[in-house]
């Protein structure tokens, strides 16, 4: 299968052969502006640990710094590694801020590298791509952001509104597809969900559709008879395309904190969820929980949310999630 490469040049795109999409301007500063409550725990708990001129790197300091990190909710693992190397380098010494620094950048690094994934692209047919999570997750939001950018560059969308049990949420979708020039299918309140994601699929087979997206219910993560049905919706569409759903999207809530980490091994194992979208980042001091969930599930995460519009998505880049997360850490 090839590979939707977002953020890549046309030019780089066309040499290896496949659709290019463009990347809008900006995305690091809106990455830090999305990250801006998370770095500020960071910007103000461990700044003021390393402004402490003459410090020491003992057993209290060191407490001190785990109790920052794990305030970013980045998870023990990350914040034990940390705390391990920056003693294991520093102890008995006087703190030097720039190892602090180097030692969380380079152990988040380390822990998110591999996380990233481009998203899976059907290599005949339409790419159909399912989206799950619990209410008010931000699933609508997301999609409709996906579809902007697929639609910006040139590619045909069908959207199927399978959460029939929040009329707003079908209003919603219909709303963005009118507004992103999407085709959109629908059913009566408290239709069969499957039924949607079937009739969506066979639309965008018949129709030459690129994309099908479809949403679904929200629905927490120990809800067995709602998690069941996301592998009916599975099956019927597996009986149009055998190799689809080829993407199936975890949108997590930024704000969401250490939830995260139960929500995600519900879905992964009821959904066989192939990657996660951490939406609402700019409303969350709690960023780092993507590092725990990343690296207990292996999933790829595929994007961030970061703000209410549909340009407001970025493709999702380690090196700049980390920078984004650090920034003004050693400022003066």
């Amino acid at each position: 299968m090839a590979l939707f490469r977002f953020g890549k040049s046309a030019s780089e795109s066309s040499s290896e052969g496949e659709q290019p999409v463009a990347a809008k301007p900006g995305v690091f500063d809106r990455l830090r502006a999305g990250l801006s409550k998370t770095a500020q725990v960071l910007n103000t708990d461990v700044r003021d640990l390393l402004k402490q001129e003459g410090r020491h790197v003992d057993t209290p300091f060191l407490e001190e710094l785990r109790g920052a990190l794990v305030r970013t909710d980045m998870g023990p693992s990350a914040a034990e590694a940390i705390v391990k190397d920056v003693g294991e380098r520093l102890r008995s010494r006087v703190v030097d801020p720039e190892v602090v620094v180097e030692s969380i950048r380079r152990t988040l690094s380390e822990k998110l590298a591999g996380t990233t994934g481009d998203l899976v692209q059907s290599s005949s047919g339409p790419t159909v791509i399912l989206v799950t999570g619990v209410n008010g997750s931000g699933k609508t939001t997301s999609i409709a952001k996906l579809t902007r950018r697929f639609t910006e560059a040139g590619l045909r969308v069908v959207l199927g509104a399978g959460d029939t049990f929040r009329a707003a949420a079908v209003e919603q979708l219909s709303m963005w597809a009118g507004r992103l020039g999407a085709d959109i299918v629908r059913g009566d309140p408290g239709s069969d969900p499957a039924s949607i994601a079937h009739r969506a699929v066979a639309q965008a087979v018949e129709g030459s559709f690129d994309i099908c997206i479809i949403d679904t219910a929200g629905r927490l993560q120990n809800q067995s008879n709602l998690m069941q049905e996301l592998g009916k919706i599975r099956r019927v569409i597996s009986k149009q395309i055998p190799d689809a759903p080829h993407e199936v999207l975890l949108v997590i809530d930024a704000t969401a904190g250490q939830n995260a980490l139960s929500q995600a091994e519900g879905f992964k194992e009821a959904a066989g969820c192939t990657g996660i979208v951490l939406a609402k980042l700019d409303g969350s001091a709690r960023g780092g929980v993507i590092v725990p969930v990343a690296e207990r599930f292996g999933l790829p995460v595929k994007f961030v949310g970061l703000g209410e519009s549909a340009d407001d998505l970025a493709t999702f880049d380690p090196e700049s999630f980390v920078d984004a997360m650090l920034e003004g850490v050693l400022r003066p």
